[in-house]
């Protein structure tokens, strides 16, 4: 799917489906000529040959040269590199999987992000998408059996046993997993011969905690009355306690798959990418592992050899895990875990509490005064009305005009809040029935939608509506965030006043977002004519959505339903000061990158109505590309008049899972790091800092407070 564009300095790579483009810089136009993907060592989706020795890709971190698929340099800041005569392949980190063939000698350099490569003639560029579908949808029935067999399928996908499945890139989409009257598994899918059995007891309970472990494993769910790991070699391996007590189970699981995941990203070190991993440094010394033996041994002696070590040795060392999927532990459940063992999802059952008016308004003020500070949130920098300000109490509900609505619907019910258990995860995602407090509200359809998203080469489609003219506050600050970016093609439109037959139009439309600012009742969306109910509907043609509008939760579930992939919403009326700030906030984000769950995490601490808005859908939808390699967001925290404590808090986007790298290049450490989660803090001088940002061009949280360089930053 992945196509080159010539353009006046050079090539543009674009990759349709997932909406990721970037350039390469030669200084002239070229014509670029088709060549066979299989002139790569690496596997590409297309390829072209280049008339010219030497190219520029700005915003790169890291880049590879490997020579007959070694790796023999990393080229890296303020570490040119020079190799004699032979053919060499270079592999960038970009939007799109860059690979760069060419006949040395080579010279290469990465100046502050802008890498610069030159072959002695003659230029081959290949691409990879990061997009994944599934290769097969396997029919299982109502029979806990049943489950298990399907879930054993589910390692398929897998592009490799070795230690290198923990990147992400090479894991693969499980195949679907449907409802329907027999079991059946289409003729291409074919276990992974792993040699590893996973005995757990007959149940759909069983069957979804136990399927992203089966999953990165490549194992096989047999019914036993012992839930154990059995292989090959001998090596067994019990899950949970002596008792019948299936929390036990479900914490073992989690802690096999973390412990498994983390020494595979230590050992595949010793492999195709050798670098500094942090995590290696801190943990080799406490463990008594031969990682150069354990590269080239089977999945089966790994995992004898990994699960000796005590998980307490290594658990401060972990990536904070990106997600935990709370699904119903019944055949629809099932159907939901293909959507996150990809990305190694720890899966629990969807058993939450209810949660009552009182207490739902009492965890927002503690959850905001609290601040996110381990999610990368602040420490409560809004000014509401709710916190002591009361100049603006207008809330985003029900219009004080009246319209008589179009559409013959039943009144729609607001599900009841729900409490799931806690999860020291980025995103708990919630499968389940009611509307989650401090977690995202996923569907299975959503995720669907996704897969169905069709290729669109053109710009980025940003969609602006402003339905009440007392709101221009927020649109004039969010025409200022969307489409800044210069090296992305936007096209941003503005709608105002829009009538049911107009928003109608906007709807069924194809855009990449909507920003939706207004009002929302149990008749829909408020519109100078009436009111317009997204469930009466056919169709949506918006990928995603911000609806920033009061109890605006039905509406944004019905435009899923229509065909939307995510979007973010209000579950309570919120006051119009604090909507705008949480929306102009959410913006900034967006289009630095960052997918809706990250920028709803940083923007619920701008304002304390922000513990009122979630995310539902698929929260790793991003809008556009990062900035850089992946979304970032640096704290700092003055420790004296000219020191700083800064912190690097990362971001998976969705087509850099588990398994991902960062590298800071703070000051003088050259190391990487697992994602996600926090880095650092490093001690670095105010001069460190200021280099640091003008580099990396993240949002900055000083203090406590969220601020962007744009708007200028005292250090």
């Amino acid at each position: 799917m992945v196509s080159f564009n010539a353009h006046a300095d050079g090539l543009e790579v674009v990759d349709p489906i997932e909406r990721r483009r970037f350039e390469l810089t030669v200084g002239r136009r070229v014509r670029p000529e088709t060549v066979p993907p299989s002139r790569f060592a690496f596997p590409v989706d297309a390829a072209v040959a280049v008339a010219t020795d030497s190219v520029v890709v700005d915003g790169i971190t890291d880049a590879y040269v490997r020579r007959d698929g070694e790796m023999v340099a990393a080229i890296r800041p303020e570490s040119p590199v020079s190799l004699p005569a032979g053919e060499y392949e270079v592999e960038v980190n970009a939007p799109v999987k860059l690979y760069l063939r060419g006949v040395g000698p080579l010279e290469a350099t990465n100046d502050g992000g802008r890498l610069s490569v030159s072959f002695a003639d003659g230029l081959l560029v290949g691409a990879r998408s990061y997009h994944e579908q599934p290769a097969a949808t396997i029919t299982t029935t109502t029979d806990p059996e049943d489950a298990l067999r399907a879930v054993s399928y589910l390692g398929s996908a897998l592009k490799t046993t070795s230690v290198e499945r923990s990147y992400p890139t090479l894991r693969g989409h499980p195949p679907l997993v449907e409802l329907g009257d027999e079991f059946s598994v289409p003729e291409p899918l074919s276990k992974p011969d792993t040699g590893v059995e996973i005995s757990v007891p007959q149940t759909h309970r069983a069957a979804v905690v136990a399927a992203p472990l089966a999953f990165y494993l490549g194992a096989e769910l047999v019914p036993g009355t012992e839930p154990r790991i059995e292989a090959e070699n001998g090596f067994s391996h019990a899950l949970g306690d002596d008792t019948d007590d299936s929390t036990a189970f479900d914490q073992s699981v989690a802690r096999v798959l973390k412990q498994t995941f983390f020494f595979d990203c230590i050992t595949r070190t010793e492999g195709y990418y050798e670098v500094d991993l942090h995590e290696r440094a801190e943990v080799e010394p406490l463990v008594d592992l031969d990682f150069p033996a354990l590269y080239d041994a089977s999945l089966a002696e790994r995992l004898k050899a990994y699960l000796e070590v005590p998980f307490e040795t290594i658990e401060e060392f972990l990536p904070r895990w990106n997600v935990t999927a709370f699904v119903d532990p019944d055949p629809a459940g099932v159907e939901a875990v293909p959507f996150v063992v990809g990305d190694l999802a720890v899966v629990r059952p969807a058993d939450g509490t209810p949660v009552s008016t009182d207490e739902l308004r009492s965890s927002v003020l503690d959850d905001f005064m609290s601040g996110q500070t381990r999610s990368g949130g602040n420490e409560g920098s809004g000014d509401d009305s709710e916190s002591g300000n009361t100049e603006d109490t207008a809330d985003r509900g029900e219009d004080d005009t009246t319209g008589e609505g179009e559409d013959d619907t039943d009144e729609f019910t607001l599900p009841a809040m729900v409490r799931p258990p806690e999860a020291d995860s980025v995103e708990s995602a919630w499968f389940g029935d009611g509307i989650p407090f401090g977690a995202s509200k996923a569907t299975t359809v959503a995720f669907r939608n996704w897969l169905d998203r069709q290729p669109n080469a053109e710009d980025i489609d940003i969609t602006v509506v402003c339905n009440d003219a007392t709101m221009r506050a927020e649109d004039d600050a969010v025409s200022e965030a969307y489409g800044t970016r210069d090296n992305l093609p936007f096209e941003v439109t503005f709608h105002y006043d829009l009538t049911r037959s107009e928003l109608r139009d906007v709807l069924t439309s194809e855009t990449d977002f909507l920003h939706y600012i207004g009002h929302i009742d149990d008749d829909g969306f408020d519109c100078a004519d009436g009111s317009l109910d997204a469930r009466t509907l056919e169709t949506v043609e918006v990928d995603a959505f911000l609806l920033n509008a009061c109890t605006s939760y039905g509406q944004g579930m019905a435009l899923l339903e229509g065909g939307s992939v995510g979007g973010v919403v209000t579950f309570s009326e919120v006051i119009d000061s604090g909507a705008m700030r949480v929306g102009a906030t959410m913006a900034r984000l967006l289009n630095f990158g960052f997918p809706l769950n990250a920028s709803l995490t940083v923007a619920r601490g701008e304002s304390i109505v922000g513990g009122h808005y979630l995310v539902v859908g698929d929260g790793r939808f991003a809008v556009v590309q990062s900035e850089t390699s992946l979304p970032m967001l640096c704290e700092l925290d003055a420790v004296s008049a000219d020191e700083y404590d800064l912190t690097v808090h990362t971001y998976a986007p969705r087509e850099g899972g588990m398994g991902t790298l960062a590298r800071p290049t703070v000051g003088d450490d050259d190391s990487h790091f697992l994602v996600p989660g926090p880095i650092g803090p490093f001690r670095v001088t105010a001069e460190t800092a200021r280099e640091y940002l003008e580099r990396e061009h993240q949002p900055v949280k000083q203090d406590g407070v969220l601020r962007w360089l744009s708007d200028g930053l005292e250090l």
